[in-house]
């Protein structure tokens, strides 16, 4: 027991020997500064919003037209034009939804797509699904509107995989939350 009071008392007196109050108050007030900047953040803003797949009330998106052409597990498809991994609807998912067992990632890039039916600009967010490996079928790589990634909102070379259980990407959706305005 001796030799432990030894130990602990050379350990503190060294600890104090190299630190100061100060510090320790400029240590602290880090600290608490940084943790009262961890609300802020778009991870917890998304939860806090209910924007993770799952949400029970959270509306289907469509584009509010009953056209809707084309195929949506063909990388083609009109809402894919800034899609970057493999597509949902090829993995067990649909345009709007992951498949089982994975959770779609709260954080998105978004571009916008012109639907041939009706000629307008939708602004479409890219979710990710996370959780399970990569599904492996239907790789769709289009950049169009694609940006550096100094605009990561806008860059599709990302893993989003961030905010979920999980950072393991599986597929890709592209849900509709928007009509595009016209520039004035």
């Amino acid at each position: 027991m001796a030799n432990w009071d030894k130990f602990t008392e050379t350990l503190a007196r060294g600890v104090a020997r190299g630190t100061s109050r100060r510090g320790l108050l400029a240590w602290l007030g880090g600290a608490v500064t940084g943790a009262a900047a961890l609300p802020v953040l778009p991870v917890s803003r998304a939860y806090a919003a209910g924007g993770h797949s799952g949400s029970p009330g959270r509306p289907a998106q469509t584009s509010g037209t009953d056209q809707d052409p084309g195929d949506r597990t063909q990388c083609d498809y009109w809402r894919y034009c800034a899609i970057d991994g493999f597509l949902c609807t090829c993995c067990g998912g649909t345009v709007n939804s992951c498949p089982p067992g994975t959770e779609m990632s709260p954080i998105t890039w978004i571009g916008t797509c012109t639907n041939p039916a009706d000629g307008r600009a939708y602004v479409i967010s890219y979710n990710d699904c996370c959780g399970k490996s990569s599904c492996g079928q239907c790789l769709c790589n289009r950049n169009e509107g694609d940006r550096p990634p100094v605009r990561p909102q806008s860059n599709n070379d990302y893993n989003w995989c961030l905010g979920t259980e999980s950072s393991v990407y599986n597929c890709s959706t592209a849900i509709i939350i928007g009509v595009a305005t016209e520039p004035r």
